[in-house]
């Protein structure tokens, strides 16, 4: 049976984000499509913050008074939040990282110094995909120069998509733990990770999951996902900067060493030795993002009211449009699947011979914002053979007209070059 849902209120959900009322370069309304790099923030989210320094302001878990005792509660109140939003089958496998890559760091960094069931040590094999963000990717060339293991990836297909065929010799008996992207940030491919969680566990590999792109977009619920770990980001999902989360299974958070020594993340210390905290809080030393938890939690707050359901559907309408509408832009080349399965509202594209450089300026002098340049997945680009991309993402607050925009904006970047 197919569930309707109600069509978003866009109109409505923009008078709660003052910035898109803004103008730039004068009298330029702004049209903003660099979502993927980071969303913008509405009222609640800025009130929310707001109200935390002028009213809560104070350190959390140690004080006794009624302003520490008030910043604990918002801060695990947000804890509470996250993991809901996500369905988490525990708050407590919620890990309050900076962002997202910090929490794939976090992994990556543990591995190499756990124990011996999830050590990743000489001879082992580390699996990730061609189109990963180079948070995916660095952190795994390091624990393989640390270690000795060997890094292998899975390859991308021309349209986009994520190669698994041959999923059942890169995946092996030696493999410990898969790292891939939920949905590219390249490519707005979504990545049947089922399939790949279900061959990580036929040999008894940990999977991490970058959701990065996905936790904003579309439901997501790490417990139905099947994996090890999940990481995603804040300040993409209409949260502040400066905070992310690590989704982890309790046991494993249990089983695995801390990632920073400091304050708050131990149970008691001595000057021969120190023990440590029960998770969350013994991967989190020291003083955390505090307000930035708030604003994340409002957030959730805002996306959970609007219903993740219907900005999925919202989305997926834009992307039909937006690469309809490219397509019928000559000389322009979308790189990533052609269609709107199994993909999200971000579009990269390349305009011709026309740098993506100039592009993006031209853009921008009409007060389109995109973004360009190779999107912290160089790998990726170089495998189709270009020195970079312009990219427009969207968002729960984007149009048709925004789109409608951004095609009148190429047609006078055509004129200047000619």
């Amino acid at each position: 049976m197919t569930t309707t849902v109600a069509p978003l209120d866009v109109e409505t959900i923009r008078k709660d984000f003052p910035i898109l009322s803004r103008t730039v370069h004068g009298d330029r309304p702004l049209v903003y499509l660099d979502n993927a790099a980071t969303s913008q923030k509405p009222r609640q989210v800025l009130d929310a913050i707001v109200r935390y320094y002028e009213t809560s302001n104070a350190n959390v878990h140690r004080g006794v008074h009624s302003l520490a005792e008030e910043a604990t509660a918002l801060y695990e109140g947000a804890r509470d939040k996250v993991a809901a939003f996500v369905n988490a089958p525990s708050r407590d496998e919620v890990v309050f990282t900076k962002n997202s890559s910090e929490a794939m760091n976090l992994v990556a960094r543990v591995l190499g110094e756990a124990g011996p069931g999830y050590r990743v040590g000489a001879g082992d094999e580390i699996v990730i995909t061609e189109m990963e963000h180079h948070s995916n990717i660095v952190p795994w060339h390091q624990l393989a120069e640390r270690t000795g293991a060997t890094l292998k990836w899975f390859r991308i297909t021309d349209e986009g998509r994520l190669d698994l065929s041959d999923l059942d010799s890169v995946i092996t008996e030696r493999t410990k733990i898969v790292s891939m992207v939920h949905v590219s940030n390249l490519l707005g491919t979504i990545n049947p990770v089922e399939r790949v969680i279900a061959r990580a566990r036929e040999v008894g590999a940990l999977v991490l999951l970058d959701a990065s792109q996905s936790v904003p977009h579309m439901p997501v619920d790490v417990a139905a996902l099947g994996a090890d770990f999940v990481a995603f980001t804040g300040h993409k999902m209409l949260g502040p900067t400066g905070i992310g989360v690590l989704w982890g299974r309790l046991p494993l958070l249990q089983e695995l060493p801390p990632f920073l020594g400091g304050g708050e993340m131990i149970a008691a210390v001595t000057m021969e030795r120190s023990t440590y905290a029960e998770p969350p809080h013994k991967f989190e030393a020291g003083t955390p993002p505090i307000a930035e938890a708030v604003g994340l939690g409002a957030a959730v707050d805002y996306l959970t009211a609007v219903g993740m359901p219907a900005i999925a559907a919202h989305e997926h309408g834009l992307t039909e449009y937006v690469l309809e509408a490219l397509s019928s832009v000559e000389g322009v080349r979308i790189v990533g699947p052609p269609t709107a399965q199994d993909r999200v509202a971000e579009v990269s594209f390349t305009f011709g011979d026309i740098h993506p450089h100039d592009v993006g300026q031209l853009l921008d002098a009409q007060g389109v914002a995109v973004r360009v340049g190779h999107h912290c997945a160089r790998p990726a680009v170089l495998r189709y053979g270009i020195p970079a991309t312009t990219r427009a993402s969207f968002y729960l607050y984007n149009t048709r007209a925004e789109v409608d925009a951004l095609v009148a904006g190429l047609a006078q970047v055509r004129k200047v070059f000619g």
